[in-house]
């Protein structure tokens, strides 16, 4: 079966030999992915900035619960010791 061929340029496969990609095609792909950014502005920093939040808290959730609950906890004993409740 022949293989078609893309005139864009771009390849998704490697048809048996090794797979990578060329000098020119690296510094275009960052020259475009430079002119997103670009065009999103703060936005994207945004976006970012809370995409990295969420990937640090959802890892800690559990220890996060945990160290709520016990200072909830706590507070509450503290508070009914101290005659406040």
């Amino acid at each position: 079966m022949p293989h078609a061929r893309n005139n864009s340029g771009w390849s998704t496969t490697s048809f048996g030999g090794p797979a990578g990609t060329s000098p020119m095609e690296l510094a275009a792909l960052s020259d475009h992915l430079s002119s997103c950014r670009r065009q999103q502005g703060v936005i994207f920093s945004l976006a970012c900035a809370a995409e990295r939040l969420h990937r640090y808290l959802a890892g800690r959730l559990v220890t996060s619960l945990v160290v709520a609950i016990t200072l909830l906890v706590g507070s509450g004993a503290w508070a009914m010791h101290a005659g406040l409740v």
